[in-house]
């Protein structure tokens, strides 16, 4: 029998029993490439050797303290290796168990701030359409994915939503790419001036969009010009780097290749790779001493904030990435992933963008290219394409909604760092199957399965 309440109550799961590298093993005895590290996770692959030493001795020494009552080696050690790598003007860590956790901190704090300094008039969140911070319910409210918050909208803080940088939807073909950036800042300037410049409290965004619209790189110069607005209203920059952060796309943040630095930072699953639950929340300096210049406390906290056995398996996957100059890797086998998608599905007619950056890459599906027209979503093609790539012994993580929350299908990948080309090869070899399988099952039951392109605007 069956007593564990699954994400969907009619699924049926393996039973995964063993993880080496690269793979997952289930109890039957199937082998699976981990070809998106679960939800971009498995930085590192499973079993790491380093990593599961530093967890033994870690257990042995200690498993467990309060952090109203100690701190731990292993949190200050992880701390220190954070702040010696992350963006000029940010100093503290706070430790967390997801990155839901250290989204919801991010928005607390970023209140609390405002109070501690004398404007307590600024509450207004904004945020992103189109995007996705977490489950929690203040990450929920930022969230900008209509289907995920539609169930919950009366429990959830009232936040504004601006277009999203998504250039393959959003950007007008009479617009220069500079346009289109001016377009998205002045309406962010727009919506602050609406509202009041004296009560918005931060702007939130994923420096490179997740799951929800598939691994969406912004044009070049946005995060600056969102920066300079921020800026000019003293309004606080929250960068979410869950999925996109800790060397996901080729640097140790995203946002380092956009040349700008957050107030506040969200960082989660590539800190830990997977090996314990582990996130965290980066505040500046600025941030802090408003705090130790007030109150003196951040009114915050977590049980198992800073736990032990989690902050040892993060330094020790961060130890790995450095030791083994594996952010070399992702330049590189990203590269080689890139070029292997536009080489397998370029000339596939139902397949409208290929996009990422580093081993943060997606492909969208379309019923019709030229007019970016979407699939019925009521065939659910990214389903499809997840069990029928589960069935060639491949992980990959496909989503619905990539447009507006309801139309659209996307498949993301996020492989390991350790990934070989050969690897990488054998990643698209089966999504290649897996898309043609899914989309012959369409062809034959369904001749007519698109829809208008969506009208919404990103």
């Amino acid at each position: 029998m069956n007593y564990v309440l699954h994400r969907t109550t009619s699924g049926h799961y393996p039973i995964a029993a063993s993880a080496k590298g690269v793979e997952i093993i289930d109890t039957e005895g199937r082998h699976y490439i981990d070809g998106s590290g679960g939800a971009a996770v498995s930085c590192i692959g499973h079993g790491h050797p380093e990593v599961l030493d530093a967890m033994r001795g870690q257990l042995e020494q200690l498993a467990y303290a309060h952090t109203a009552f100690f701190t731990s080696q292993a949190a200050e050690e992880l701390g220190a290796e954070l702040i010696r790598g992350a963006p000029k003007g940010l100093s503290k860590v706070y430790f967390v168990s997801g990155g839901s956790e250290a989204m919801e901190a991010a928005l607390k704090l970023a209140r609390q701030y405002f109070v501690e300094v004398g404007q307590p008039q600024r509450q207004i969140l904004i945020a992103r359409r189109q995007s996705y911070h977490g489950s929690t319910l203040g990450a929920l409210a930022v969230g900008g994915n209509v289907w995920r918050r539609q169930p919950f909208e009366p429990l959830l803080i009232k936040t504004q939503h601006v277009s999203a940088c998504f250039a393959y939807h959003g950007q007008s073909p009479s617009e220069t790419s500079d346009d289109y950036v001016q377009r998205l800042a002045t309406e962010l300037e727009h919506e602050i001036q609406r509202l009041g410049p004296a009560s918005v409290m931060a702007f939130v965004a994923e420096t490179v969009v997740g799951a929800t619209a598939g691994a969406v790189v912004p044009n070049k110069g946005y995060f600056h010009a969102i920066r300079e607005v921020c800026d000019r209203h003293g309004v606080l920059l929250i960068l979410d780097e869950v999925m996109c952060g800790m060397g996901r796309t080729g640097t140790l943040h995203a946002c380092e290749q956009e040349g700008v630095r957050p107030d506040l930072m969200a960082i989660a699953k590539g800190l830990g790779g997977g090996y314990a639950p582990i996130g965290a929340m980066l505040a500046s300096q600025d941030i802090f001493d408003a705090l130790d210049q007030g109150s003196g406390a951040f009114l915050h906290g977590h049980t198992y904030s800073g736990h032990p056995l989690a902050c040892s398996a993060a330094l020790a996957v961060q130890h790995v990435i450095r030791r083994h100059d594996l952010l070399a890797n992702v330049r590189k086998q990203g590269a080689h992933l890139h070029s292997q998608l536009h080489a397998r599905f370029r000339d596939n007619p139902h397949v409208g963008d290929i996009r990422g950056r580093g081993l943060l890459q997606a492909i969208e599906l379309v019923a019709d290219r030229e007019r970016k027209a979407a699939f019925d979503p009521k065939i659910k093609l990214h389903a499809r394409i997840k069990s029928a790539a589960m069935a060639r012994g491949l992980i990959v993580y496909p989503i619905g909604g990539t447009i507006d929350g309801r139309l659209g299908d996307h498949v993301l990948l996020a492989p390991p760092f350790i990934s070989t080309a050969d690897t990488i090869d054998e990643i698209v070899g089966r999504l290649a199957d897996a898309v043609d399988a899914a989309l012959r099952e369409i062809r034959t039951t369904d001749k007519s399965a698109y829809v208008q392109p969506s009208t919404q605007v990103l």
